[in-house]
């Protein structure tokens, strides 16, 4: 294993009625991302505009948490942080128009990694009403 992060995943549910204060509750868990649409963001060019958060956000990551090299463990990790599945899951996060997913980070420098996401997470989601998304990246 190596020092370098090569993999992790991220469940975010986001929406323009995303109540973090809310999901957090549900959860029961400190999300490590947590933004109201329309909350003020600072213009970092210097250019005094005026801008806003575009959608509201919560969201675990399992970065800090797990170290593999493979996504199974980090998958794993915060379907246990958040007990899923859920019963009332899809009804809440389409109650509110929202969507959710995990979204995994991959870097695939060699070409030859195929990502680890098992049927029976795939099976979960896709009933959950919820997507997985990868993003490799090559060097």
């Amino acid at each position: 294993m190596t020092d370098r992060l090569v993999a992790s995943a991220s469940f975010t549910i986001t929406g323009d009625h995303v109540v973090p204060e809310w999901w957090t509750q549900y959860f029961g868990v400190a999300p490590d991302v947590a933004v109201t649409k329309g909350e003020p963001l600072r213009d970092r060019t210097g250019q005094g505009r005026t801008l806003a958060r575009r959608t509201g956000v919560w969201g675990l990551d399992s970065e800090k948490t797990v170290r593999s090299e493979r996504l199974e463990p980090h998958l794993r990790y915060l379907i246990q942080r958040l007990a899923l599945p859920r019963a009332d899951l899809k009804q809440r996060v389409e109650g509110v128009g929202a969507k959710m997913r995990f979204f995994c980070y991959w870097v695939n420098e060699s070409g030859d990694r195929v990502p680890d996401i098992p049927e029976d997470i795939r099976t979960m989601m896709e009933s959950l009403g919820g997507t997985i998304e990868i993003d490799e990246y090559r060097d």
